[in-house]
């Protein structure tokens, strides 16, 4: 069974996040498909632009604590997203958390549904957003940043927007497409290159020192115990 559904219109290859059972939570497998998805639409001449939807309620719920994928591996699918020489729209309709923004941070465009919300809740469980630090924190207004990244509350729709996260309201999907529709390939490959510049030269300083950062919250106690209260449904040790 597929995770990642292909479908194309009029030069926009669709790539669906379809693993409903765990919320579309970024497993190895998903993250290795959405990679090798990623991949052909960038080396077909008959893609002028990437949509990445999803099925069910959640956009994604984030790493798979179950079967999580390699931290490098998933650092090479946020880059191959910035890199990809075609624009990448996230369109979003329900929950996205934790790793999921990352996702949307590494993509061009993204538009949301009015009933859509968003949290980092990593440091609910005893770790924090340091791998997805390379999409979002380039974007992201500071001070909101800090707020959500320190909280991890639930925001909507309208906090999204203000804090860079969001670009538009699902209404606006059609236009920003009919726009990618009437681009070059080759101007839309040059625009790409200058919006993400800044984004990439976070990748070269910081990925090796994030994921590193990464690993060891995740090998450490509070991690554990952070992981074991979420996966029973239960309060950590820490709850106040």
């Amino acid at each position: 069974m597929t995770l990642v559904p292909v479908a194309d219109e009029r030069g926009i290859r669709t790539l669906t996040l379809d693993s409903p059972g765990n919320r579309n939570a970024l497993s190895a497998p998903l993250v290795a498909e959405l990679a090798d998805a990623l991949t052909a639409a960038g080396k077909d001449p008959a893609v002028r632009a990437v949509v990445l939807t999803h099925t069910g309620a959640t956009f994604s719920a984030g790493a798979d604590l179950k079967a999580p994928p390699n931290p490098y591996a998933f650092v090479t699918l946020l880059r191959q997203i910035v890199e990809l020489p075609k624009p990448v729209v996230a369109r979003v309709e329900g929950k996205v958390r934790a790793g999921g923004l990352g996702l949307l941070g590494a993509c061009d465009a993204v538009v949301a549904s009015p009933d859509s919300d968003f949290a980092l809740t990593e440091v609910r469980i005893g770790v924090a957003p340091a791998v997805i630090s390379l999409t979002l924190l380039p974007k992201l207004q500071p001070r909101a940043a800090a707020r959500y990244y320190l909280t991890g509350e639930r925001f909507g729709v309208a906090e999204a927007l203000e804090l860079g996260l969001v670009t538009a309201g699902a209404e606006a999907l059609e236009s920003i497409l009919d726009g990618l529709r009437r681009a070059s390939p080759q101007g839309l490959a040059a625009a790409k290159r200058l919006v993400t510049a800044r984004v990439l030269e976070t990748f070269e300083r910081d990925a090796e020192e994030l994921v590193q950062e990464s690993a060891s919250l995740f090998a450490s106690a509070e991690a554990r115990e952070g992981m074991t209260a979420f996966l029973e449904r239960r309060d950590p040790e820490w709850r106040l």
